[in-house]
């Protein structure tokens, strides 16, 4: 394909409003994870998508939230910051006729960054056609937006407008990325993001969120079988043993759910080595948060 134009769009919205399945739906392939649970994603995550000539890189963000942590602190900067460092901003937001705080403090850095913005309200297909209206009138009301899309990530619905849209400000330039590449992450990040959302899917309350996964060995044989060694830590003893599970049964089913997904990814045989540790509070400690990935600069 011969790439004319290039450009970022930063993906921003609360927790748990759709951000990374609007990336993934885009792309047509899973690039972030997708969890029922809020705060799902904590770094930015380029999802690329080359078409018409355009590659579109689509930045899915932390959710922005009121944090309790330093790593809750780290995901909002990832979030305000990426709204300052791209060609246009996507802002998603449910089909609610009222503004919060996290909205509120998006749009104050979109006016600020002067950055042109387009906002999608998501979930359309959870609420009656005619109680999109009263949404489309509040946020109308308290920004100038370049478009209003209702859509439904989850369905697909109204993405073709978003392309529409976004077009209008890719800038001219050659490919920024390899035609090839669907995502900036390297594979090992992708793989213990992946385990990730594994945690988040089986584990209840707040353990999933006290969790991290380090990939520890990343090997391929001769044959192009893969063995992963991955160590997932939590905050609590008791945590841990909640992870494993009686008789080891919820470790192993998170490693053949993860093992599943990994193997679609790398497109060939894996064989998936867990284990888990404890390590305390890691979520207010600087280093521990840089060491799993989280880095602040």
């Amino acid at each position: 394909m011969d790439i004319k134009k290039s450009g970022f769009i930063a993906v921003v919205g609360r927790p748990n409003v759709g951000k990374s399945t609007l990336i993934n739906s885009l792309a047509g392939e899973k690039i972030a994870i997708v969890s029922d649970k809020p705060q799902t994603t904590r770094n930015r995550i380029c999802g690329i998508i080359n078409r018409n000539n355009t590659q579109y890189i689509f930045m899915d963000t932390p959710g922005v939230h009121t944090p309790k942590s330093h790593l809750g602190e780290y995901m909002v900067k990832v979030a305000s910051d990426a709204i300052s460092d791209v060609d246009v901003v996507i802002m998603i937001v449910a089909p609610v006729p009222s503004i919060g705080k996290p909205e509120e403090e998006i749009i104050k850095r979109i006016s600020q960054s002067n950055v042109p913005a387009i906002l999608l309200i998501n979930k359309i297909d959870t609420v009656e056609k005619t109680d999109i209206f009263p949404v489309i009138e509040t946020y109308s009301a308290a920004y100038n937006f370049e478009a209003i899309i209702p859509i439904s990530a989850y369905k697909g619905d109204g993405l073709e407008l978003i392309y529409d849209e976004i077009d209008k400000f890719m800038p001219d330039g050659v490919a920024l990325f390899p035609e090839d590449m669907t995502s900036d992450q390297p594979e090992k990040q992708m793989i213990s993001e992946i385990i990730r959302e594994k945690l988040l899917r089986l584990l209840n309350h707040e353990i999933p969120h006290g969790t991290a996964v380090e990939i520890t060995r990343f090997t391929e044989r001769d044959n192009g079988i893969i063995d992963v060694t991955a160590t997932i830590y939590c905050e609590r003893e008791s945590h841990k043993g909640i992870i494993i599970g009686k008789r080891g049964a919820m470790l192993k089913r998170v490693g053949e759910l993860a093992r599943n997904d990994i193997e679609r990814f790398m497109g060939t045989k894996v064989f998936l080595e867990t284990w888990v540790k404890v390590k305390e509070n890691w979520r207010d400690n600087d280093v521990l948060i840089k060491n799993f990935g989280y880095d602040m600069q």
